[in-house]
């Protein structure tokens, strides 16, 4: 069977991505080829899944170790590589902007969060990309707080228009009293 159908199935019977390599992985097959499957298999273009898996190669499917196929799928899927792609709306990409200028506006930002928003952006999760900015602060040295609070604002208003979470509404307000306290001590 090809590896792509067999991911396919795996997924389809309800397997995680992490899962699904796995159980390719202890048939025999070499990791990458295994990789490559599940990715293909939940749609991800060729193109971004081999950007994704050149990324990894030499630290997670250049040398594997027999049994550690579980413990491999479950960093690729930490990493990112499964993420499925999300089409964004001109809206949705704005908001990715602004979020953008927000995070420059930090003056730094953990290389966790950072990850975390990248897969955050990558799968159209704007709701809790806003949200965990919306709960950090922008660096007291060399942070910019009236354009991070005020950029945020503005894309919690794009958000809310279109999404009735009331967590986004109680981040907007947030947002907005910290812009107002932030432009008093410009």
């Amino acid at each position: 069977m090809h590896l792509t159908t067999l991911a396919r199935h795996t997924l389809s019977r309800g397997a995680t991505p992490a899962t699904t390599y796995a159980l390719i992985a202890r048939l025999g097959h070499q990791p990458l080829p295994c990789a490559r499957a599940v990715c293909l298999a939940l749609d991800i273009p060729l193109a971004e899944t081999t950007r994704r898996l050149d990324e990894c190669y030499h630290a997670l499917l250049a040398n594997p170790r027999p049994g550690s196929e579980h413990d491999t799928g479950e960093l690729l899927e930490a990493l990112g590589v499964f993420d499925i792609p999300k089409s964004l709306t001109e809206t949705e990409f704005a908001v990715v902007n602004l979020l953008l200028t927000a995070i420059d506006a930090m003056g730094g930002i953990r290389p966790g969060h950072q990850h975390g928003l990248t897969r955050w952006f990558t799968t159209g999760n704007l709701t809790a990309a806003y949200l965990s900015l919306t709960a950090a602060h922008p660096l007291p040295r060399t942070g910019d707080p009236a354009t991070y609070w005020t950029t945020l604002t503005t894309a919690g208003e794009l958000l809310t228009a279109t999404n009735p979470d009331p967590r986004l509404k109680n981040a907007l307000t947030h947002c907005r009293t910290r812009t107002r306290e932030a432009t008093a001590h410009t």
